[in-house]
């Protein structure tokens, strides 16, 4: 890319070699092979879902999300590889949610087969536990947790479920951090916690805790070297809800460990807490996401107000089109989004926290008890009921997801905007798909393909989405900055937008970059339209985007999008 710094595919090649013993069965209501008349009534209604969706059998288009060509392999040949990786019928697309509470953590409530329990009944096939950071978790909760994990492993066989914790990082906002499933999960995050955590360490703005922060990536990153954990990912949590996760930090957890195998690899592009936007009386009138602050003494000086806000639900570092999410990819470096529910209390739900309860003593409330009431002033969804992430896996395996996730095949929604989506770059004989690198020579003709599996069906809102736009982004990689809180990339702009005149179904959509002569990366995003504005950098930049979320006035279900993670393209 004649700029001297990592490509970004560097990360493409197989990451697996040491996770193949997780590999597993495909649940039933996945296989093909298990028939109807095999499946449990809950088995059967998650088919059916699927299959409304588009989401099994042909697909989408003829190619799919479950079917056509190998999209590992494609991949593996657009970064110079050799096809031979994956299943023969492309990715699963596996939905999760990387951001849940429970009774572990001193705000929560809920039992971890609560959440398991509902983060399957809402269509996920993956999730991650991540009570908060404290001196409690860490001398107690870290490993009582354990039991109740590996139980819900074993109650729910379709469900993958991941041991982590919101990390207080020393300096900055919380994060997700977990670790693959194996003999020393509680050791190592014990040890994390204990060591680098920010509740149990001095955890202002100041270089001193910055440093403590990328030590307990890299801390991770050698728990992984030494085969104590088979793998572990960070991604960094509301990153703009109080302006403290400064743009130089950020970076710095990107490069703290190796390229090939980052710990750090993305950060919340919505925020969980979608409830308390719901207005009063019918909600608690606050913000999407919790997001109602302003600066702080460790704030970040050059944030502007807006960035205190969500957008649409997503968080503005995600939003605003040539933002700090885009001066990253504009230098090349993988960092990818996420979405989830961040579920401590669930909105408009009875229970309670049961009697004789004392967190502090045991590591954990009081397992809750049925209650007098709904509680409208919760902020929280159940897992899957209103944010999904999506993750591109060639197995259903703990190592597949990560695996997936890392490598930036993930594309997210609210409140089920869409069932599905393949993106493709095409050139050259060749493709690459979410997160991938289309590497041709200068002046081939490139394009791409989008194919959408529309909302088939009522989400839990009981109502069927319409998809109104489809965005695509664009933006030059331009190669490393030399001030590392820079947070704008003034090339990035709407490219093309397309108007959405179906219902149901699926969509193809089809942009043409033309002869590429440099190195450039396209990404995607996706309304219902009902609440649009220009952008922060202006109509010029972004024309039609998500419009700032009004705190006490901001129903999640009536502003719903779709953001994907970027392609690049890489002539020479």
């Amino acid at each position: 890319m004649g700029h001297g710094h990592h490509h970004p595919h560097d990360h493409a090649h197989d990451h697996t070699h040491h996770h193949q013993a997780d590999t597993g069965p495909l649940p039933p209501a996945l296989d093909a092979d298990v028939p109807d008349s095999e499946l449990s009534p809950s088995q059967l209604s998650r088919r059916s879902m699927l299959r409304r969706a588009g989401l099994l059998g042909a697909g989408l288009a003829g190619a799919g999300v479950l079917g056509g060509a190998t999209a590992a392999a494609a991949q593996s040949v657009a970064s110079g590889g050799s096809a031979g990786r994956g299943k023969s019928n492309g990715f699963l697309w596996l939905a999760g949610d990387h951001h849940i509470h429970t009774q572990y953590s001193s705000d929560g409530k809920y039992r971890v087969v609560d959440q398991v329990r509902q983060g399957t009944a809402h269509g996920l096939d993956w999730m991650v536990i991540t009570d908060h950071g404290s001196a409690a978790h860490a001398k107690i909760g870290v490993e009582k947790v354990n039991p109740d994990i590996k139980e819900a492993r074993e109650t729910y066989k379709d469900q993958l479920v991941f041991q982590g914790l919101e990390w207080n990082i020393p300096g900055a906002e919380h994060a997700t951090v977990f670790v693959h499933p194996g003999r020393n999960e509680v050791e190592v995050l014990k040890k994390f916690e204990t060591d680098y955590d920010g509740s149990l360490h001095p955890s202002s703005s100041n270089a001193t805790n910055e440093a403590l922060a990328v030590s307990g990536l890299q801390f991770l990153a050698d728990q992984v070297r030494r085969r104590k954990v088979d793998d572990a990912v960070m991604l960094a949590n509301h990153p703009a809800r109080n302006g403290i996760d400064s743009p130089h930090e950020i970076r710095g957890w990107r490069d703290a460990t190796s390229a090939d195998h980052p710990i750090a690899i993305g950060m919340e592009g919505a925020p969980g807490h979608q409830a308390a936007g719901l207005p009063k009386p019918y909600g608690s009138g606050g913000g999407r996401g919790y997001y109602e602050n302003g600066p702080n003494a460790n704030s970040f000086a050059a944030y502007p107000p807006e960035s205190y806000r969500t957008w649409g639900g997503f968080d503005w570092m995600t939003s605003t089109v040539g933002g700090l999410w885009d001066s990253l990819l504009a230098e090349g470096k993988p960092w990818w989004i996420t979405a989830n529910s961040d579920s401590h209390s669930v909105y408009a739900e009875p229970s309670v926290i049961g009697p004789d309860d004392n967190f502090n003593a045991n590591g954990k409330h009081s397992d809750p008890v049925y209650g007098t009431g709904l509680d409208l002033g919760k902020g929280d969804y159940w897992p899957g009921h209103y944010s999904r992430t999506h993750v591109g896996a060639d197995r259903f395996s703990y190592a597949a997801v990560m695996d997936g996730m890392r490598a930036g095949r993930i594309w997210v929604d609210h409140g089920g905007l869409i069932s599905g989506l393949d993106a493709r770059v095409k050139g050259g004989g060749r493709w690459a798909t979410l997160g991938g690198a289309l590497h041709v020579k200068r002046g081939t003709d490139v394009e791409l393909s989008i194919d959408i599996a529309l909302a088939n069906g009522a989400n839990w809102a009981q109502f069927v989405p319409k998809l109104a736009r489809v965005d695509v982004i664009q933006g030059d990689v331009t190669g490393h900055v030399h001030d590392k809180d820079t947070f704008t990339a003034p090339t990035a702009r709407v490219a093309k937008s397309f108007e959405v005149n179906k219902s149901t179904g699926t969509v193809r959509l089809t942009y043409k970059l033309g002869r590429v002569s440099g190195p450039l990366y396209v990404r995607l995003r996706g309304t219902d339209g009902n609440r649009t504005a220009v952008g922060p950098n202006g109509a010029a930049v972004d024309p039609v985007g998500p419009a700032l979320d009004v705190v006490g006035d901001a129903d999640p279900w009536k502003d719903l999008w779709f953001y994907s993670n970027p392609i690049w393209v890489l002539p020479s």
